[in-house]
């Protein structure tokens, strides 16, 4: 499992994980012993639910462990803009539906499919990635293939 981030994505990562480390882990660990000085544990709701956060709390290290670990770092500054990578935009037309939008190119981090920020690591994106206008590229969705027309790439 490799993702796609830029320097930025990879250091608010850091951030978190080390905020989760020290801080977050304190938090819980007192949280946990003034729940567990309130009586029995075993119908103490306040020390369950600390404990949930506990585990909730390592569940989102491991994870940022992993993504930090299997991180391919992509420097965006030197990216050939005449082609469709990470950060591009370009205007599109679902041939299908005859419909035209412009869609950019992000990491996983940065999606926002409302607003047509779509990731890099989607069957969109990867059969739009390395492409250029022109192209007409067909897409391997889950239940249906359908082709999709790269009609300008905005150099920005």
């Amino acid at each position: 499992m490799n993702n796609t981030l830029t320097a930025e994505n990879m250091r608010k990562l850091q951030e978190e994980l080390e905020y989760r480390l020290t801080t977050k882990r304190a938090e819980i660990a007192r949280e946990k012993l003034e729940a567990a000085a309130h009586g029995d544990r075993s119908e103490n709701a306040e020390y369950k639910e600390a404990c949930a956060n506990y585990r909730e709390n390592d569940n989102r290290i491991q994870y940022l462990m992993t993504m930090i670990s299997t991180a391919i770092i992509v420097d965006d500054e030197s990216i050939d803009k005449s082609v469709l990578g990470l950060n591009s935009k370009a205007k599109v037309k679902f041939i299908e539906d005859d419909f035209e939008t412009v869609v950019t190119l992000v990491t996983t981090m940065d999606l926002d499919p409302d607003n047509m920020m779509i990731s890099i690591e989607s069957d969109l994106g990867k059969a739009l990635s390395g492409k250029k206008a022109g192209d007409v590229v067909e897409v391997n969705a889950p239940g249906e293939n359908y082709n999709v027309e790269i009609l300008e790439v905005f150099q920005e």
